[in-house]
């Protein structure tokens, strides 16, 4: 301990992460992050081939994060109780099985099946991976073990879809997955040998198993009414009965989290408006990046759209990710110079501007047309979820910050479904209606990517009215996370307090 202005300071000494931990955590989230991106480039080849619409594989994607968004803060829990590494290893093996499973499916419900429980393996990998490194390091050595795995997060996500793309033509689409499960199966005796296990004593022993039920009780009924509401009818029994069953789940989960000794979500929380604003940011961040690769993947590959393969439409996407890699660097001094709630609003102007421009393609539009859009879409994206990540941890005390974390991931699993879900329903709903209208296939389908991207024009200037909630903040301890969140900004919020070791 040391004395600083009459206070006593607890000082940290810097430690480095070891090297089983490093690659175990690095390389899981790369794989489980590279197949998330890379999925939404398979469908057109998995639709082929299952004989399933790719408006029912939208699931594979929808799925796979309403799963991750009840199962991820739970798994954290888990592993502070159980035993990060115990936890961190069935998610391993949850994820080596859900790869078999959708590898050997010959049916579009088995891959939608695998997916969902690759929703839960990924989820539980990432927040126990985390945890993972949080422990074992400290000081300087725990920024550096977050910046890279912020690092790996993101060149997992850049390297998805091409990498899926390049599969499909070489092995089929079943060889991402049978590729993902090698590499996660090689993490396994990784974590056994080279990671210590660790818990936290401290945390109460109970699970709130009922708070992970009603998430999915809020979003199974949301999803389903945003993707079948079209045809149902908006106003029909079903669609309004699947609103009030989720307005009825949102009212139990309040009720269950005021009762349980450690909550999913800590209520009081949600009066901190700088962490409600930096999350909702975060929400519609995860919702637009989502839904715009879904549509792009489906237009670039459609024949009556460019006709690309998957490796073709891969590459179309590179600019954007590119774009969003090498901007990183710049997102810190940025905020520090207009401030985090300036840089949210620049960055959602732009993004609402990239957007916009794409709502109004045509059919004669040329892919180089749609490479400004994408790179001012990718520019604002990138520098909007930069300061919301950091806001949303670095505004609450240091032992709120795993709950504020938490929230902030379930929060890029939610927004990530919805806007798939409702992006998906936009898309299929054009298409059908200007086909019936008497337009060509060609014009239908630039139709429905223009509703698609006026629909995430809406959702981005949301954000720039959004970023009024999230107000200033000048924490020191902002500052000096910022560049380890920015790291992982494309991917997941991380914790960024130490975490001790038990």
């Amino acid at each position: 301990m040391s004395s600083q202005n009459g206070r006593a300071v607890k000082v940290v000494e810097d430690k480095a992460a070891g090297l089983g931990v490093l690659l175990a955590a690095c390389i899981s989230t790369l794989v489980v992050n590279a197949n998330t991106s890379a999925v939404t480039i398979l469908l057109p080849a998995i639709s082929e081939d299952t004989g399933s619409p790719v408006s029912t594989l939208q699931w594979a994607v929808t799925g796979y994060m309403l799963v991750g968004a009840a199962v991820i803060v739970t798994s954290g829990a888990l592993g502070d109780v159980f035993g990060r590494r115990k936890v961190f290893l069935g998610g391993l093996l949850l994820f080596v099985a859900s790869c078999v499973l959708i590898a050997l499916s010959q049916q579009g419900f088995g891959v939608i099946a695998g997916r969902m429980i690759q929703g839960a393996a990924g989820s539980t990998i990432l927040a126990c991976g985390m945890s993972l490194l949080s422990v074992d390091s400290a000081g300087a050595g725990q920024m550096k073990a977050v910046t890279l795995w912020g690092a790996a997060s993101a060149a997992g996500g850049a390297a998805g879809p091409l990498i899926g793309g390049l599969l499909v033509g070489a092995t089929g689409w079943q060889g991402l997955f049978w590729i993902d499960a090698v590499i996660a199966a090689a993490c396994i005796p990784i974590t056994l040998l080279m990671v210590a296990e660790s818990s936290d004593p401290n945390r109460p022993r109970s699970i709130d198993w009922a708070g992970t039920i009603l998430i999915a009780v809020i979003l199974v009924p949301l999803v389903l009414a945003l993707s079948e509401g079209g045809d149902w009818g908006w106003a029909s029994l079903a669609t309004l009965g699947c609103f009030v069953i989720a307005a009825l789940g949102v009212v139990g989960f309040v009720l269950a989290e005021k009762r349980v000794s450690a909550p999913l979500v800590d209520l009081a929380l949600l009066r901190n408006r700088v962490l409600v604003g930096a999350t909702l940011a975060i929400l519609l961040v995860a919702g637009t990046i989502n839904g715009l690769m879904y549509v792009l993947s489906l237009y670039f590959q459609d024949p009556d759209g460019f006709g690309m393969t998957a490796l073709e439409a891969g590459l179309a996407t590179l600019p954007a990710v590119a774009v969003m890699i090498a901007i990183t660097p710049l997102i810190t001094p940025v905020a520090v110079k207009i401030g985090s709630r300036q840089a949210v609003a620049l960055g959602f102007l732009l993004s609402a501007i990239g957007f916009g421009a794409l709502g109004f393609v045509k059919a004669d539009w040329a892919y180089g047309m749609f490479v400004v859009p994408l790179v001012v879409m990718a520019i604002g994206l990138g520098l909007a979820n930069g300061p919301a990540s950091s806001a949303s941890t670095s505004a609450v005390r240091p032992e709120e910050v795993g709950q504020a974390s938490g929230i902030s991931n379930m929060a890029r699993y939610v927004g990530g479904s919805l806007a798939t879900a409702a992006t998906a329903t936009v898309y299929a709903a054009a298409t059908a209606s200007h086909k019936a209208d008497g337009f060509t296939p060609s014009e239908s389908l630039a139709a429905s990517l223009s509703r698609s991207a006026i629909l995430m024009a809406v959702m981005a200037f949301a954000g720039v009215l959004l970023a009024v909630l999230m107000g200033r903040h000048q924490a020191a301890k902002a500052r000096s996370v910022h560049r380890a969140a920015a790291a992982a900004a494309l991917a997941h919020t991380i914790p960024t307090a130490p975490v001790e070791n038990h």
